[in-house]
């Protein structure tokens, strides 16, 4: 799942109230699908996601760097220029930015940590971030089967992504926050 809203600051920004909500909500949704495992990016947007979750299904939340994002603005840079390679590493999957990983590369990583979550019994929540999750959604079904704001924009805050192995069940679902 993506992350919830988090602050638009540079670095590794906390979530936004709004963005405690939804994790909130999130939590209430995923409680009752039974889960095995929390696992979650390093990152602190991440990680305060993934708190309430861990702790409405009484687990711990496992730390991945594999769920990490292709790039993030740490605000030494202009935005301007992280825009521009995050723009050009979405038309070239390959290309590789001043910081991150290309998309292949990302999706590789998250596609590695999901193949590894296969053969386990039972329901996993990991708490990623919206381009890594867009790169593997287009490595799994495919550039024309991924809608386009999810190629462009990345995954909306909080959506889940439901994966059965490595098969695609929904995309970006935010049903569960109405």
């Amino acid at each position: 799942m993506q992350h919830a809203e988090k602050r638009p600051e540079p670095g590794d920004p906390e979530l936004t109230e709004r963005g405690c909500q939804q994790a909130t909500q999130t939590a209430l949704w995923l409680s009752r699908v039974g889960l095995r495992a929390v696992y979650s990016s390093p990152l602190c947007r991440a990680w305060q996601t993934a708190a309430p979750i861990a702790t409405a299904a009484r687990l711990d939340v496992h730390r991945d760097e594999r769920l990490t994002e292709r790039m993030n603005w740490q605000g030494v840079e202009p935005i301007e220029d992280f825009l521009a390679d995050w723009a050009r590493g979405v038309r070239d999957r390959d290309f590789v930015p001043r910081t991150g990983d290309s998309s292949r590369q990302a999706a590789g990583r998250l596609h590695a940590f999901v193949q590894e979550q296969v053969d386990a019994p039972g329901a996993v929540a990991a708490v990623t971030h919206g381009g890594v999750t867009a790169d593997l959604l287009r490595t799994l079904v495919g550039d024309d089967e991924v809608p386009a704001d999810v190629v462009h924009q990345g995954v909306p805050s909080c959506a889940i992504t439901i994966l059965d192995g490595l098969r695609v069940v929904a995309m970006a679902r935010t049903d569960h926050l109405s």
